[in-house]
């Protein structure tokens, strides 16, 4: 059990790994190739956003894109974790957004540069509350959706991960230590698609919570708060 108040993680949790392609359909519809092994990249803690607070579009891109994802928050540190004592390691769930600059994205891949521009900027990870592990007795069972403006965008379960919380919660902790409080995104289904200024998107895991955010420019002028 978490010595800290985990259902605060978004607070104070250090790192925010997020796999890709871990849905065959989205790789598919991005044309990239289904991967063998996790595809991995980071987050700042500053991407984290709440319901309340806008997701606010960067300035350098005109192609904001919307990904749903289950969101996996551990609760016990530890290092070259073994797969079958993986779910040791997890306090619980929290349904997450990864928000992605698609236009900053593409531009990167063709110059085989890292993906930070388009995926680590502020409030580019809008997160719920916590879910403790109870409420999701089976990670490998979750149904994901996202609307935007009412119409549904995502629909996807987990049971269609290419790699499982377990391996991914082992796999990731044979390469970097993971720490109380740590986030990791777990992948995104297929129907990603752009969202603009003064969008509502709401999205939910299947009866058990919904949350709502808006999208807004940033301000032109650049400021201490997000």
């Amino acid at each position: 059990m978490a010595s800290r108040d985990i259902a605060r993680f978004w607070e104070w949790g250090r790192k925010i790994i997020c796999v890709g392609r871990n849905y065959a359909a989205h790789a598919k519809e991005l044309k990239n190739e289904v991967p063998t092994e996790p595809v991995l990249f980071l987050k700042a803690p500053c991407a984290y956003v709440k319901e309340g607070c806008p997701i606010l579009v960067p300035r350098y891109s005109t192609n904001l894109h919307h990904e749903v994802e289950l969101g996996v928050v551990i609760g016990r540190a530890g290092c070259a974790i073994p797969q079958r004592a993986a779910m040791e390691h997890v306090a619980g769930y929290a349904l997450c957004l990864d928000m992605t600059a698609r236009d900053v994205q593409d531009a990167c891949k063709s110059r085989g540069l890292p993906w930070t521009l388009a995926k680590s900027f502020d409030t580019s990870c809008p997160v719920s509350d916590f879910i403790p592990k109870e409420r999701i007795p089976e990670p490998g069972d979750v149904s994901l959706w996202l609307e935007v403006n009412g119409v549904v965008r995502q629909r996807g379960h987990t049971a269609n991960m290419i790699f499982s919380v377990p391996y991914l919660v082992s796999y990731i902790s044979q390469i970097m230590s993971l720490e109380e409080g740590d986030l990791i995104l777990t992948g995104t289904p297929e129907g990603v698609s752009a969202v603009r200024e003064h969008d509502t998107l709401q999205a939910g895991i299947h009866d058990l919570l919904t949350m709502t955010f808006t999208v807004e420019k940033r301000s032109e002028v650049p400021s201490s708060s997000v």
